[in-house]
């Protein structure tokens, strides 16, 4: 078994500079708990940019995917396979939709959202052609293809990617009143996300998604939630939009849908707007494969069963409240949703990286985003002694 150091060496070597990670290597993973190859055990307070909310290995899942492995794995889609209707059912069961189309990637699931809002606007609404335009949100995360960046605001993302796609608006994020501003005769639709959560999970108002839903109701564009980082259970309820109790047009989703076993996403929506995507206009070759609906459809009834939403609004509670008692000059806001929390840190603290790093070395692992801010979210399988150990070692970092 190499080491630590000797795996960091050979990514270094090998991998594009793409990311900076933090300086942990992973080799062995249960529940919300990974292990180093040197065999130091970690509380995973990451949960893989929140695609493994059932916890790491999750036995149904796994067992799942190994009968799955040992039948059959990849038909594409020239052909019908026996799990994809099944997969799927369960997928607008659950979701209380009427359709999906099934992707791998969360990017793919987004790219596919802007996809279907187009020809549907084109075919339905009398658009003219290639005028479409989408009102998106400042800060956004929704991917890293060529068009979903070329809608970020982040210079990182988008630096020296140019030209950029066309047919996108950038208005402030929880500013119902831009929303509306924004909107002309070629407005098809509003892409956002229910939390921001590479921003730095950036929860809007109460009210702020109704308000978005009259707004599209009013003037007859889609309305389209990415909660590929915010769905299955992470907010506290299965979808971050339940929390309002309105329902969007297009709902896209992804990460947590396997369990994190394997890359699964898709869109989910009504019938009349899906049967604009006719054979041809569409497709993925992997998208649907056996495997990942065995992965899902197990996934969304480990779910359910454990009442894992439920399980992440009560222990993200705690959790958040556990953080908010810690006596520091250092945090400038303690914020969540379920266990979606974020430590904003003031600016003399010097940033967010040195405390992630000394988290890692005590034993937590989790990741700071946009320079000031630490995000934690753990699996929602984690157990309550877990978490009373995170906040055990927050106090040491930033008391000490």
């Amino acid at each position: 078994m190499k080491s630590s150091q000797e795996c960091m060496n050979l990514e270094a070597t090998y991998g594009a500079k793409n990311y900076k990670p933090i300086p942990v290597v992973i080799n062995k993973a249960k529940a919300e708990w990974v292990w180093d190859p040197e065999g130091k055990k970690y509380l995973d307070c990451l949960s893989a940019y929140s695609a493994v909310n059932h916890g790491h290995l999750h036995p149904r899942i796994i067992k799942a995917v190994e009968d799955q492995l040992n039948t059959l794995t990849l038909t594409s889609r020239a052909f019908y396979n026996d799990r994809l209707g099944q997969f799927l059912k369960r997928l607008c069961e659950v979701s209380g939709f009427d359709m999906a189309l099934p992707m791998n990637t969360g990017a793919e699931a987004v790219e596919t959202g802007i996809k279907i809002a187009r020809r549907y606007s084109y075919a339905k609404k009398n658009i003219e052609e290639n005028k479409a335009e989408i009102i998106t949100a400042h800060q956004n995360f929704h991917g890293r293809t060529t068009t979903i960046v070329s809608f970020s605001n982040d210079g990182n993302a988008t630096k020296g990617y140019g030209p950029y796609t066309p047919g996108f608006k950038n208005i402030p994020f929880n500013d119902a009143e831009a929303l509306e501003a924004a909107i002309t005769k070629n407005t098809i639709g509003f892409l956002v996300e229910p939390i921001q959560g590479e921003a730095g999970v950036i929860i809007p108002d109460e009210g702020y998604l109704k308000k978005v839903r009259e707004i599209c109701d009013k003037h007859d564009i889609l309305m389209i939630l990415d909660e590929i980082q915010t769905g299955f259970g992470r907010t506290g309820k299965l979808f971050a939009f339940e929390h309002e109790n309105i329902k969007p047009d297009l709902l896209l989703v992804g990460k947590a849908l396997s369990g994190g076993v394997i890359p699964v996403s898709g869109v989910l929506t009504h019938k009349h707007i899906m049967e604009v995507i006719t054979p041809g206009s569409h497709g993925s070759t992997f998208g649907g494969n056996p495997l990942a609906c065995a992965a899902g459809e197990e996934a969304l009834n480990v779910l359910l069963d454990e009442k894992l939403p439920e399980r992440s609004k009560e222990l993200g509670d705690y959790f958040l409240n556990g953080i908010k008692q810690i006596d520091t000059d250092l945090f400038k806001e303690v914020r969540g949703k379920g266990l979606f929390i974020a430590i904003e840190l003031k600016e003399e603290a010097g940033g967010a990286r040195q405390y992630t790093e000394a988290l890692m070395n005590k034993g937590l692992l989790a990741k700071e985003t946009h320079v000031h801010t630490i995000r934690l979210a753990p699996p929602l399988v984690v157990e309550k002694a877990s978490l009373d150990w995170a906040i055990t070692l927050l106090n040491e970092v930033f008391r000490g």
